[in-house]
């Protein structure tokens, strides 16, 4: 009897709100696709935290020994550093599953792309969700018919959002943060993913606050033949986190709505959520898991669902347009 695979070597640069969570995705769960074999941040307070949390988890002295022990890195740490351990991973033969954006610069952004080739992805978990999954499935089955017009609103009571706080520094930075890059992006990702490139945008920005990220984002494009209309919005809402991708056509409209729940219009107009929908909470862990059976598969070479580094610099292209609040040619 054949015997499975091992548990891919999985190095993780970060110990912030993402680094923990892909830790839970792999130790929160049996038989999981990869095995964490060295972590790295450099603030002690962060590997104090993780340690008390993981206390078997092998902390090591810095990134060089992330690269060394592992067959994949796993970049969590701020946007600023992302490229620095991309390239030392790759210059070391090992394959890099990184956070978004790729980098703080496009031209830098550029170059790695061209570099890298496939030996890297980006986390997008769009590419492995349940929802996403099923409106797939509904739009090649008819639902919407001929494609009309995408709409894509995401609203949040304050940025950044309370679980994020301790980040606010980079996270409500112009730089580096603002949620056109935390969660837009993964809006963009999706209708790209679904509907094709994106282009022809026309866009805008607003900067109230001196020294702090975005506070409201419009902007129209097209993706794939479909118009989009977005609007992002802080401050306007009591929610949290609230977000919607709808699509819309002759015959009807689906959307996800927070993230995870797919959605159909009904006859009396309507939304009502699939049967067997999961609220975000219940629906990460599981995205998470099937984001590390792609991450596997890419490390092997072989063919894998996951966003690819072509990908995610065309959503970062677009992203950094919106706030630039300039246009893109058609």
């Amino acid at each position: 009897m054949r015997q499975p695979p091992s548990p891919l070597p999985l190095g993780i640069i970060g110990a912030g709100i993402m680094g923990e969570r892909m830790l839970n995705a792999v130790l929160g769960q049996d038989e999981a696709p990869v095995r964490v074999v060295a972590l790295w941040d450099p603030d002690p307070a962060a590997r104090e935290r993780i340690s008390a949390r993981f206390p078997s988890l092998p902390l090591v002295a810095d990134a060089a020994a992330v690269v060394a022990a592992s067959e994949c890195v796993y970049i969590a740490s701020p946007p600023a550093s992302h490229l620095g351990h991309a390239r030392a991973a790759l210059a070391a033969g090992r394959s890099v599953f990184c956070e978004k954006p790729l980098a703080v610069d496009l031209a830098e952004a550029r170059d790695f792309v061209a570099m890298a080739g496939d030996r890297g992805a980006v986390n997008f978990p769009f590419a492995s969700s349940l929802g996403v999954a099923t409106l797939a499935r509904w739009i090649a089955e008819g639902a919407v018919g001929t494609q009309q017009r995408l709409t894509i609103e995401v609203a949040f009571a304050r940025w950044p959002r309370g679980w994020q706080a301790d980040a606010a520094g980079w996270l409500d930075a112009p730089q580096e943060g603002g949620f056109t890059r935390e969660v837009v992006s993964h809006f963009l990702f999706l209708s790209r993913r679904l509907l094709g490139p994106l282009r022809g945008l026309r866009a805008q920005a607003r900067f109230p606050e001196p020294g702090r990220s975005e506070r409201a984002v419009d902007a129209d494009f097209r993706a794939g033949a479909v118009p989009v209309v977005l609007r992002g919005r802080v401050g306007e809402t009591t929610l949290d986190d609230h977000n919607t991708w709808t699509l819309e056509g002759e015959a009807g409209a689906v959307r996800l709505r927070d993230w995870a729940i797919a959605e159909r219009r009904g006859p009396d107009g309507r939304f009502a959520p699939a049967p067997d929908a999961l609220p975000n909470e219940r629906a990460r862990p599981i995205a998470l898991r099937r984001q590390l059976e792609g991450v596997v598969r890419m490390t092997r070479g072989e063919s894998h669902a996951l966003a690819t580094l072509t990908e995610a610099l065309e959503v970062q292209e677009i992203v950094e347009a919106i706030l630039a609040g300039g246009m893109t040619g058609r």
